[in-house]
């Protein structure tokens, strides 16, 4: 069973789709799914001031029917039009084009799980006319800091994260990779079979927080090695693999150019883990890559960093930060540390020099922030709510 007397609005979601609906006629709202894109368009449709507000959910026979003749049918509909799962009628993106220029009142949330069809079709036909929004699921923002250890063990996922149980939680996570990789991927077109997938899925797990080794990835899953970047485009292109890019910049210095590989929630990677407790969790060789893929994401959406402005730096002599991103025409960098007492190093002040950081955090699974130079501070996640750029003064 599960928990759906818990209600946890997405404010901040909601304000940021206020805002891209006031300013462009489309807002597209990607995401994983099951990652509560539909609940986050119900929440705004509940609290919006608009007086017409028609939702399509394009898997119900009923509103596929409807929309047989979708030009007759949205052309009558005034106000907001919702369409969900949009990624099965790309044909419309035309269609939604001539209406939003017929009638700049008209306004259309469109949503879908995220996929290279999806963003293609839409940035070509609506070019000018539509604005993202990236949803991810629960992060520390929406949740009580006491249940931290709670969403980091289920992952963000609403229905993983607010089952009754952690049995229940499991199953949950078990039944939608099954889901995704027998339904959402043939959904999308990609011919690849299930068992294939979920092998290279379950092996992939053992790289998390590890630098890509298509190669050697590619000898264990006995594939080339454009067949291992492609899988991995998939993963990556569906919200669900995050390839963190390296930093590039001018130097003479050796960089490490291969993208880290990250799973975005860590329930799923802890399923895919065998992990089903907190106590397997902390005697799990990868505990610490564990604690540094989730910190990372609660970083990315505490800032509502774009894809292209996050990466990480590293050098092959050793010197390393495992987040760097732009903000505010500025560098900024975060160290992620499973210690309760993190401590400054050489690693963090060589990266602060070299890339001239305006600041560097080491998030640690601590209570409490407290400085270890001019520019570093360690911060406990529990507190990442409250950290703002503007709080630090630049040099």
């Amino acid at each position: 069973m599960y928990n759906y007397q818990m209600k946890i609005a997405r404010k901040k979601a909601i304000q940021e789709l206020k805002t891209k609906l006031h300013d462009n006629s489309i807002v597209a709202i990607l995401g994983s799914r099951q990652c509560g894109k539909t609940t986050l368009a119900k929440q705004f449709s509940d609290i919006s001031t608009h007086k017409h507000i028609t939702f399509l959910d394009l898997e119900d026979p009923r509103d596929i029917s409807r929309i047989q003749n979708p030009m007759l049918t949205l052309e009558s509909l005034k106000g907001i039009i919702i369409i969900d799962e949009i990624q099965y009628q790309p044909e419309l993106f035309p269609i939604l084009r001539v209406l939003a220029d017929n009638d700049k009142q008209r306004k259309f949330i469109i949503l879908g799980s995220a996929s290279p069809d999806l963003i293609k079709h839409s940035s070509e036909s609506l070019a000018g006319r539509i604005s993202f929004l990236e949803l991810s699921g629960f992060t520390s923002e929406l949740i009580e800091s006491k249940l931290l250890s709670k969403l980091w063990l289920r992952g963000g996922y609403p229905l993983s994260f607010l089952a009754n149980s952690n049995a229940t939680s499991i199953q949950w996570r078990q039944n939608f990779i099954k889901t995704y990789l027998e339904r959402d991927i043939p959904n999308l077109g990609i011919r690849i079979p299930a068992r294939t997938l979920r092998r290279f899925w379950m092996m992939l797990a053992h790289y998390h927080g590890q630098l890509l080794n298509a190669s050697e990835l590619g000898k264990s899953f006995g594939a080339a090695d454009h067949t291992v970047k492609h899988y991995l485009d998939i993963l990556s292109g569906t919200f669900l693999i995050r390839q963190l890019q390296p930093w590039y910049y001018n130097t003479k210095k050796r960089l490490i150019k291969r993208p880290k590989i990250y799973f975005r929630d860590s329930g799923l990677f802890h399923t895919l883990s065998h992990i089903e407790d907190h106590h397997q969790l902390s005697i799990h060789p990868k505990l610490g890559a564990s604690w540094e893929g989730f910190a990372i994401e609660q970083v990315i959406n505490h800032f509502n960093l774009a894809e292209h402005d996050v990466h990480f730096w590293g050098l092959h002599t050793g010197a390393e930060a495992d987040l760097i991103f732009q903000k505010h025409g500025k560098l900024w960098g975060c160290e992620i540390k499973y210690n309760e007492a993190p401590k400054r190093t050489k690693s963090m002040i060589a990266a602060i020099n070299e890339l001239s950081l305006a600041h560097m955090w080491v998030i640690y699974p601590g209570k409490d922030t407290y400085p270890l130079d001019k520019k570093i501070t360690a911060l406990g996640l529990n507190c990442l709510n409250d950290l703002s750029l503007e709080k630090y003064k630049i040099d």
